[in-house]
């Protein structure tokens, strides 16, 4: 008996049958063509969640005029009947694989991608910017708005051409018809602004025109943004008020929340609870009575069939998840939890790699979206033997792609256990979804009858030796830069300091349990010294951060920058910037800002000045493996400090190594 009956209910929508309730909701890829036209990778990576079992793919936002609705470096186009054979080549794909297919069309609006508009100013309800720096829009006229709603009917008449059972129309996230919806872009006086109705009448002038152009028997989605998250914006009475006004011709209310300026629950940052967002949905549910979709780092099967259960919503969009995992749904129909590649919300490599660095989308903890485990088709041609040092993410993944390929694989690790920085990481309350990722992957190390974990042993070259690899993989991390800074080796992580590094903070986490109105001084405002102020500022502690540069957080992804600025502020952090530390003392630092001495006195002090490459075994390694022709490849942090993302790439590029050794087939 299937434990999520709910999950597994099949569910029809004006004709349009579901067969579970996960759906995937539309996310920018980057990897259209730079016409907008679809590319094979598109097709191979939605294909591949039709496979794994999704009830209703959402094809990502589509641009309905180009270039004024246009948005992102590389947008689906469907302004021209010229791009319907594409998309319509995409809707077959998924649909032999029993999934609906729905397409989100979408007007950028003040958001729209500034590389293609030729200096032209984009369009909005008034002048009012999109996004901070963003470009100033012109206000639309009435006959600019009256196009607009025609364009959205032309589209979803080509939508329903190219194959897709649904369209989704796109009213959130500081778009178009968000700009009209919220008042802190809608400055207009006429029809269009002013009172809640007047700002919903163009919502409502679209789906009157998508209907007509569909007809009655093809189901509209609707999403939109039931809190702003933003002084003098809409909350969720306004906008329940406005749907009221706009939703009769609708199917499905898609409930979002967020502006640009606080992306990070748009996008949900790490710490937010799993299915944080059902109340919300909820509301809407109980107000309008139709099928409702609620999103917001929903990534176990649990969550997911509580709120159907409860019903706090009838569809559950699982977005990051998908991409984490494609085959969600069907690991869950099977009993393959402990199979799955839960999402960690780290928000590097799908949205900041899109949204802040105009990249094709990744995921940290699945080094190829497009193709999934199709590798694991292909196998050594003769016995290949493969050490890794080192059973961190990157080790771990390395260690895994080896055996799952043929190799007769071992995996060395120091310490007691395996999972490096990010199962330590994870021990911090906020960064708690990190250490999915770790038990998938000892999951998948026990898995394998052919990959050997040996843990607390010191691996030496002779050890190294007596395996005889083929291959090794040096995978030894990182520790903490501990710069020659007066003081600093004196007091840092020694019996009775106060003085700590984030390594000596996790290995004596349980002794900062109740830190409210300690005094806390962190030293650097990067990843690690923004993650112990966040620890202790949510706990009551007077925090005070110093670095370096002008601002904190250079090098962060985009949702947890946004989150970590929004976390200064709201707690009160005071922030030291342009700041260096020049020595440690036993309950202070000393510091020099523009030519002034600090003294910053703490009951705990913490140096944390980032990471670096630990390759104490490296250079005997290479010199051994000169010696014997062994090849060593060094990979994950012990190349230099980076992300997760970084490390799990380089321990599935092992497939590149076997290549060049001639031996995988």
């Amino acid at each position: 008996m299937n434990t999520y009956r709910h999950i597994f209910s099949p569910v029809t929508i004006n004709g349009m049958t579901l067969k579970n309730r996960i759906i995937m909701p539309p996310m920018g890829t980057n990897f259209a063509g730079i016409n907008g036209e679809v590319s094979e990778e598109q097709l191979d990576y939605y294909e591949l969640r039709a496979k794994g079992g999704t009830g209703l793919i959402t094809i990502e936002n589509v641009c309905i005029d180009f270039p004024f609705a246009s948005n992102g470096t590389t947008q689906l186009r469907i302004d021209n009947d010229q791009y319907v054979p594409g998309l319509f080549r995409l809707t077959e794909r998924l649909h032999k694989h029993g999934a609906c297919v729905s397409v989100q069309l979408n007007h950028a609006g003040a958001s729209a991608y500034p590389g293609r508009l030729n200096h032209q100013q984009p369009l909005s309800s008034s002048n009012v910017p999109s996004k901070k720096n963003g470009l100033v829009p012109r206000a639309m006229t009435k006959e600019d708005i009256y196009q607009v709603i025609d364009k959205f009917g032309e589209a979803a008449l080509r939508a329903r051409q190219a194959g897709f059972d649904c369209v989704e129309i796109h009213a959130g996230h500081s778009y178009l018809l968000c700009q009209f919806l919220s008042p802190v872009y809608n400055q207009r006086d006429d029809e269009f602004g002013g009172s809640l109705e007047n700002r919903a009448r163009i919502v409502q002038l679209v789906i009157d025109k998508v209907r007509e152009q569909v007809g009655p028997r093809f189901p509209i989605s609707l999403r939109f943004s039931l809190e702003d998250f933003v002084e003098g914006g809409n909350h969720k009475d306004d906008m329940i008020t406005m749907l009221s006004y706009c939703q009769d011709k609708v199917d499905i209310l898609n409930v979002s929340v967020a502006l640009n300026d606080t992306l990070q629950f748009q996008i949900d940052q790490m710490d937010l609870e799993d299915g944080w967002k059902r109340k919300l949905s909820r509301v809407v549910r109980d107000k309008f009575h139709k099928p409702t979709v609620v999103s917001g780092n929903i990534r176990t099967p649990a969550i997911a069939e509580s709120i159907l259960s409860e019903g706090d919503a009838d569809l559950i969009a699982i977005g990051r998840g998908l991409i984490a995992e494609p085959e969600w749904v069907n690991k869950v129909q099977h009993g393959q939890e402990a199979q799955m590649r839960k999402c960690i919300s780290c928000n590097i490599g799908c949205a900041d790699h899109r949204i802040a660095r105009s990249r094709p989308i990744r995921c940290s903890i699945n080094p190829d979206i497009i193709h999934g485990d199709a590798y694991k088709q292909r196998h050594v041609r003769e016995p290949v033997r493969v050490v890794v040092i080192g059973a961190g993410t990157a080790g771990m993944e390395a260690a895994c792609t080896a055996a799952e390929v043929g190799c007769e694989t071992w995996l060395l690790e120091a310490k007691g256990q395996p999972g490096g920085l990010a199962a330590e990481i994870s021990t911090l309350p906020e960064k708690r979804r990190i250490a999915d990722f770790p038990a998938f992957m000892k999951n998948r190390i026990n898995g394998l009858s052919n990959l050997r974990l040996i843990t607390g042993k010191q691996a030496s070259v002779r050890d190294i030796a007596a395996l005889e690899p083929h291959l090794v993989i040096n995978a030894t991390g990182s520790s903490p830069l501990l710069p020659p800074i007066n003081g600093l080796m004196d007091f840092i992580d020694k019996p009775n300091s106060k003085v700590f590094s984030i390594k000596g903070m996790l290995n004596n986490l349980p002794a900062f349990d109740h830190p409210e109105n300690k005094q806390v001084v962190v030293i650097g405002g990067g990843a690690v010294g923004l993650d112990v102020t966040e620890f202790f500022a949510l706990r009551g502690a007077h925090v005070s951060l110093v670095e370096m540069m002008p601002a904190p957080g250079r090098d962060l992804d985009l949702i947890t920058k946004t989150s970590m600025m929004s976390m200064l502020q709201k707690y009160g952090v005071t922030q030291y910037m342009n700041t260096r530390l020049m020595s440690v003392n036993a309950d202070s630092f000393t510091a020099e800002q523009q030519g002034e001495t600090l003294h910053l006195p703490f009951d705990y002090g913490f140096v944390c000045l980032g990471m670096r490459a630990d390759q104490h075994t490296l250079s005997p390694l290479q010199s051994w493996g000169l010696e014997h022709n062994v090849n060593i490849v060094n990979i994950g942090d012990s190349v230099a400090a980076r992300r997760i993302i970084d490390g799990v790439r380089e321990g599935r590029n092992i497939l590149s190594t076997l290549e060049d050794m001639g031996v995988l087939a």
